[in-house]
Order: structure tokens, then C-alpha cells, then sequence
């Protein structure tokens, strides 16, 4: 599958995550065989002003690529000025994120409360399609609540001011994460956008849903987002399974354990010590979910500020498993 003049190694992708799709947990990502990684949403309004914590979100390696900057705003010139700024950096694509729930972000007008004003959309991806010298895409939701999903007019507009590809998350803002994603709205997207890739997002968690849920809507790719924390072995799973029919095991404790330990080291390199700790305990947690003693394991954990710490605890852990 090619965006733009991207080439894919993989119909499996992972999704930018606030707080999660660092440079650590993407480089894991990559590793396990996601097709296309994606950096955490970052303001093009920041971006503009200079602020360093966001230009931080934006940290790359060569050893990502495949790699998307995606960043938020509802200013067509602002997020053409970033945009543009990022034309000699090492990503690969610029994706525009019109999908994000949060509060503080729709309060703003930007994330999904873009899709409210369509005529906005198409705005801001002629005007980001035009500056950028990469391909552009866009990641939108179904609707900006349930009695108005304006999907297929959103993406409509958007394969007409000049994206390369388009992602569906099939839900509504209001249902945020909650419920199921409604595949039957992604096949419709599919069928009406002819001249682009169409990414579909929702509920992949397994092998089995992911080449479900691709026969079914005949997506070019997948996207999976919330799965992949603590288990990045889902890309491989997935892909191995869309190309051979054959189940790949489970990660075992010790495998979890192991990844949890490198990816705390990766993040320490990254971010320092006294960061990584504390951004580490959710990223633990979810590695570690299902191993008997592990709910003892996390509450120590959280109580820890060096790495030898951590790692003594999760080795012991694996005593007897």
C-alpha cells in the first residue's frame, strides 16, 4: 500500500495515542511490523509560538520511517505555516488530526469539532496539501455527535482538497471509546472515496478482527490503536495471520516482562530517569496485565524513582512462571 509516494511495509498501523505514541513506544511499534507509525497529536498553534514541549512531541529516528507527524488546529494558515516547516524533517507524511474527543481540545474548535464545519476541512487540507511537499492525511470520526454523521460529506471534501489518504474512526465524538465502531460506516467511506486509500479504525484486537474487519469493508489498512498498549506483538500476530492463515502464540509473562524492561530503558535514554518512571507505570501495567502477582508488582512500582528498582521487581515476577 503506498500514501503519496510513501510506500507501506504493512496494512497494519499503529495509532497516535496522546500521551502514549512517544518515540519509545514507536520504535517498538516499528519493530513489531506496524506498517506506519504515528506521532502523538501535536498543536500547530504551539508549534507556531515556538514551544518547545511541543516540538519535543515531534523527536524522531531514522529507524521509525515510515513515520506521520500528526498535529491539531482549526487555523487553515497556521497549520499550512507548520506544515511547511516540517518539509526538510524526517517524517514521511503529515496527517491532520479531525478526530480527537477530548474536551479541551473540542472547546478549542479543533480535533472533532472540525466536523461541524466541513467547509473548514477542506480549508485546511488545501491549504496544509499545498504547502507541505508531503503526502497529507487526515483522521476523522463519524460525526460530531449521533444525529449529524457527515462522514461521507468530511470525506468527500477531503479527497477533494488534495489528501492522500483518509482514517475512519468509526464512532461518534460522544461516544468517545465507549460502545463498538461501526464498521458498516467505514465500508461506506471505502466505497465512495476512489482516489485515495482508505484506513479503517476501531476495535482491532486481534488477528481474527483484523482480517474481519478488512474482508468485510475492503479497507486498504487498518489502525489500531488502544490493543497495542502493552502488546506491540499484535502487529506481527496480525500481519502474519492477514498473510498465512496461521495464529502466531501469545507473548508469554517473560516476553512482557523483558519488553516492559527494554521499554523503560529506551524511555530513560529518551526522557531521563525521573520522567520515564512516572510515564513508564501505565506502559507496565498494561505489559504486565494477566501475570499472577502482578497487581502487587504495579502498586510497587509506582512507588519507584530509579530503573533498578523496576527491575528487580518485574524480575521477581517471573519467579516460577
Amino acid at each position: 500500500m503506498k500514501i503519496g509516494d510513501v510506500e507501506l511495509k504493512s496494512p497494519v498501523i499503529m495509532a497516535p495515542m496522546a500521551g502514549i505514541t512517544d518515540l519509545a513506544f514507536r520504535k517498538i511499534c516499528r519493530e513489531f511490523g506496524a506498517g506506519l507509525v504515528v506521532t502523538e497529536m501535536v498543536s500547530a498553534k504551539a508549534m507556531s509560538y515556538g514551544n518547545d514541549k511541543t516540538a519535543d512531541l515531534l523527536a524522531t529516528e531514522d529507524i521509525e520511517n515510515p513515520v506521520s507527524a500528526q498535529l491539531f488546529g482549526s487555523d487553515p494558515d497556521i497549520m499550512a505555516q507548520v506544515a511547511a516547516g516540517l518539509n526538510d524533517s524526517k517524517f514521511d507524511i503529515i496527517d491532520i488530526n479531525m478526530g480527537c474527543p477530548a474536551p479541551k481540545i473540542v472547546r478549542n474548535g479543533d480535533g472533532s469539532a472540525l466536523m461541524r464545519n466541513p467547509s473548514l476541512i477542506g480549508r485546511i487540507v488545501k491549504a496544509v496539501s499545498r504547502a507541505s511537499t508531503k503526502p497529507v492525511t487526515a483522521k476523522i470520526r463519524l460525526g460530531y455527535n449521533f444525529e449529524n454523521q457527515n462522514y461521507l460529506e468530511v470525506a468527500k471534501i477531503i479527497e477533494d482538497n488534495g489528501a492522500a489518504a483518509i482514517t475512519v474512526h468509526g464512532r461518534t465524538r460522544p461516544q468517545m471509546y465507549s460502545g463498538f465502531a461501526n464498521w458498516d460506516a467505514i465500508a461506506e467511506v471505502k466505497n465512495a472515496v476512489k482516489s485515495i486509500p482508505v484506513i479503517g479504525n476501531g476495535d482491532i484486537d486481534s488477528p481474527e478482527m483484523a482480517r474481519k474487519r478488512l474482508n468485510e469493508s475492503g479497507v486498504d489498512a487498518l489502525m489500531i490503536g488502544r490493543a497495542a498498549c502493552g502488546n506491540p506483538w499484535i502487529f506481527r500476530r496480525c500481519i502474519h495471520y492477514l498473510q498465512t492463515g496461521e495464529l502466531l502464540p501469545e507473548p508469554t509473562a517473560n516476553d512482557r516482562v523483558e519488553l516492559a524492561l527494554r521499554h523503560t530503558q529506551q524511555q530513560i535514554a529518551q526522557k531521563g530517569e525521573f520522567v520515564a518512571m512516572r510515564e513508564m507505570r501505565k506502559h507496565i501495567a498494561w505489559y504486565t496485565k494477566g501475570i499472577r502477582g502482578a497487581t502487587a508488582a504495579r502498586d510497587a512500582i509506582n512507588k519507584c524513582e530509579d530503573f533498578t528498582a523496576i527491575e528487580k521487581i518485574l524480575q521477581d515476577l517471573l519467579i516460577d512462571k
